[in-house]
């Protein structure tokens, strides 16, 4: 079915399919957001103009805006059910990784049906893809005083609203939420870092590790990164990809380069930025005729698409891969109803999707994560992120970012 074309008004897309209003904000078009300037630029521009604008590719784009349309025309149950079921069932929201999107929600499908089938348990649940970004889900809790309103049990990667004091933070230190996936030690390969939350508030079930793709024709005469302080030397200015429609995975790199090189080191990433494209992009870039980035930043997940013979190499780096955690977040009060649904996101079966689907390694001792041997990772730390006001660092962080490039990260 064709839902648009190039020539389809902005506004046209976004009134008949509302879901990819986040797709259109999450990608630059800031415009998208209200409803007013929606009608004013919207109704002004096709699609095509708007992505030469851009400089964002077509295929791209439009395979996310297809993806936000069938995932809200799909038969997953939603929160949107009537209030009688919500009221008696558990609801369950978050942002699942792309590329084990697929794969995790048939068996979370499968889950659910045997739930109620023997437990008489309802779960209302909403589970999209990380490339709708989190706007759907704040939009609906952002003015929410009472816990009760919250829904049961939260997944998603990224620092975003977990940590925002007006969304989920705020909750957060009011005791609402208990990691109760029972895993007291981590995965071996987590051994020399502590991510396991001291507080008990946070649960988490694996990482998207952020590495680097080079590509060794631009690289010239010039030494293989092999650190995150090597590409802000100045022979890497305008010459490094970033993810920064990422917005799960750009903060978390924004976050450990603050904490460990201060603003001055945001400034440097800054000025090596030369472009921000999707992963799949990135491993195609050598193709291209102009603007060929020497360094790619992307999850790990994506270095395996670099064809064979190619001049890409990926390079993992020697003070750690920047990790953004995949939080569960699940509601004490309910927590003996949702113990099966935690149960299933903690479990082997879903450490092995993402670790072996997606190359996201799993935080469950019992899976064999698919990364290089003493692959080490950088990662904030729970005494950082408590001791700061992580949403207020990240629009810092940005802010600084955006000084130097002229707002790529808005």
């Amino acid at each position: 079915m064709e839902y648009f074309n190039k020539k389809t008004k902005l506004a046209d897309i976004t009134e008949r399919y509302p879901d990819t209003i986040a797709v259109f904000v999450n990608n630059g078009f800031s415009q998208m957001e209200s409803l007013e300037q929606r009608e004013r630029f919207g109704r002004a521009i096709d699609l095509e103009t708007a992505l030469v604008m851009k400089k964002i590719d077509y295929e791209l784009f439009s395979s996310k805006l297809r993806e936000a349309i069938e995932s809200s025309l799909s038969s997953d149950v939603t929160l949107s059910e009537n209030a009688e079921k919500k009221e008696k069932g558990l609801n369950i929201v978050g942002l699942l990784p792309c590329p084990v999107r697929v794969p995790l929600l048939e068996n979370f499908t499968e889950f659910a049906g045997s739930i109620t089938r023997d437990l008489g348990i309802e779960l209302n649940y909403e589970l999209k893809a990380a490339s709708m970004g989190l706007q759907w889900v704040e939009e609906n809790i952002k003015d929410t005083e009472n816990a009760d309103d919250l829904p049961d049990l939260f997944i998603s990667a990224g620092f975003d609203m977990f940590f925002d004091e007006k969304m989920i933070g705020k909750f957060k230190k009011a005791g609402v939420f208990s990691d109760t996936t029972g895993i007291d030690r981590f995965n071996r390969i987590f051994d020399d870092i502590k991510l396991k939350d001291p507080q008990g508030h946070y649960g988490m079930i694996g990482v998207v590790p952020a590495v680097f793709l080079v590509n060794r024709d631009e690289l010239g005469e010039r030494d293989m990164p092999k650190t995150w302080a090597d590409i802000m030397k100045p022979e890497f200015e305008k010459r490094v990809s970033l993810p920064v429609g990422d917005f799960d995975l750009f903060n978390g790199i924004l976050l450990n380069i603050h904490k460990v090189y201060g603003d001055e080191g945001v400034k440097k990433l800054g000025r090596s930025l030369l472009e921000s494209m999707h992963p799949s992009q990135m491993v195609k870039s050598e193709r291209r005729s102009v603007s060929r980035p020497i360094v790619t930043i992307m999850p790990y997940f994506f270095t395996k698409m670099v064809r064979e013979g190619s001049s890409m190499e990926a390079v993992w780096p020697e003070d750690g891969a920047i990790i953004s955690p995949i939080f569960l977040l699940s509601k004490k009060r309910r927590i003996d109803e949702l113990q099966p649904v935690i149960d299933f996101f903690a479990s082997r079966k879903v450490g092995e999707i993402l670790a072996h689907n997606g190359l996201f390694p799993s935080v469950n001792p019992e899976v064999e994560n698919r990364v290089p041997e003493k692959s080490p990772f950088m990662w904030l730390g729970w005494d950082y992120i408590y001791s700061s006001d992580i949403s207020q660092l990240i629009r810092h962080c940005t802010d600084i970012f955006n000084s130097e490039t002229g707002g790529a990260a808005q």
